[in-house]
């Protein structure tokens, strides 16, 4: 995107913002994907009970409790045999996220890759409706970033990347469930996409931070995981987005390559945060719970938005609503001015990509009874009514 477009992205994003905030009653911001609901307690206590060990530096993989407790859930939860070797830890997962691409042209020790004819692999692939941190993180390491497109059921497009970008390509980022859509990718789907890198000699790295909002959902994990890598979160499933943990695990020698690399730049998950996600990967009832609240959301908010022709037509994960016009009557940009009248701020699909372009994204992230009074006002908005 050249920077007079995303210049005029950022003024018309500005002017929504003004538009929300010039509501009587303040803005209601649903753009952002910050949870709102209360960290575990089980997790609160084991942090408060680790602050007497947090004098010495923590180890940057994380400790043996911390990686073991990650292997145990991918176990448990998705049925992903990883040792904890093959797990380590990262500071949250977006921090990882835009610094792969760098970290693995190191690795390389030349700073790129070669394919068999000799060119240069300086290409990472990212889906082509996603958030900013996958192109950023390629911008960052000095790597060509390329969009993938997605079909018509928002999986990436994998016919459609060209013979030239796929040859010097050396990362295939995925995201499932997705954000902004939503949507899940079956194991078949993602078997697929593993095949695909492994034949070209790219690392498929996994996305899976949203994967335990959705019963069932799969995850790029396996019995083989040469040239693979998941990433996990806490943020969601736990609502520890301010406490910054998760993991990355898959191949073992490069996750022993990454650690290498990562002790060395000091990234670390603090000693009590490691305690607290030991606790919370070990209780599945409070994700469970969060998951029901978030599924109690979506209902009562995609209810109420159908009586004014508004749909949902990306996945079934709970957290983000994609929606658009299904009379087609309004672009993206117009239908989040039609939630901006009424104070009400929402992501227009555009600023995931192109493909967005007809569509909002609507984080469900305010408490049930500030979503209800949203609704109230998007009602009173439609009707052309003040409040």
């Amino acid at each position: 995107m050249t920077a007079s477009a995303l210049d005029g992205r950022a003024e018309r994003l500005a002017a929504l913002r003004e538009m929300a905030l010039a509501h009587p009653d303040g803005m209601i911001d649903c753009t952002i994907g910050s949870p709102c609901d209360p960290v575990p307690d089980v997790a609160i206590a084991a942090a408060r009970a680790a602050l007497s060990d947090a004098a010495g530096y923590p180890m940057s993989p994380g400790g043996s409790p911390y990686r073991e407790a990650w292997a145990r859930y991918l176990e448990r939860r998705f049925g992903a045999c990883v040792v904890s070797d093959a797990v380590a830890a990262c500071v949250g997962t977006k921090e990882f996220i835009a610094s792969l691409p760098a970290h693995l042209r190191a690795i390389s020790n030349t700073g790129t890759t070669a394919t068999a004819a000799g060119e240069e692999r300086d290409t990472v692939l990212f889906p082509g409706l996603s958030y900013v941190t996958y192109a950023d993180g390629a911008a960052a390491a000095g790597c060509r970033a390329v969009a993938v497109p997605v079909d018509a059921h928002w999986q990436l497009d994998l016919d459609a990347i060209a013979p030239g970008d796929a040859a010097r390509a050396f990362l295939l980022w995925v995201n499932t469930p997705a954000n902004p859509t939503g949507a899940v990718a079956s194991s078949e789907q993602l078997a697929a996409i593993i095949a695909w890198g492994r034949e070209r000699g790219v690392l498929v790295a996994s996305d899976e931070c949203y994967l335990d909002l959705v019963a069932g959902a799969s995850t790029a994990l396996g019995s083989d995981n040469h040239g693979v890598l998941a990433v996990h979160s806490l943020s969601k499933r736990s609502n520890f987005a301010g406490m910054r943990a998760g993991c990355f695990a898959g191949d073992a020698a490069l996750v022993a390559a990454l650690v290498a690399r990562r002790r060395a730049l000091g990234m670390i998950v603090p000693t009590p945060v490691q305690a607290a996600a030991v606790a919370a990967l070990d209780d599945d009832g409070h994700a469970a719970a969060q998951c029901a609240r978030y599924v109690g959301r979506r209902t009562f908010v995609l209810d109420a938005l159908a009586r004014y022709g508004i749909v949902h037509d990306g996945g079934p994960m709970p957290l983000y609503l994609w929606l658009h016009d299904a009379a087609g009557n309004t672009d993206g940009w117009t239908l989040a001015q039609r939630f901006a009248r009424a104070g009400w701020l929402v992501s227009p699909g555009a600023t995931f990509g192109p493909q967005g372009e007809g569509h909002v994204r609507l984080a469900l992230v305010q408490p049930d009874d500030v979503l209800v009074r949203a609704l109230d006002r998007f009602e009173c908005a439609e009707r052309g009514e003040g409040r």
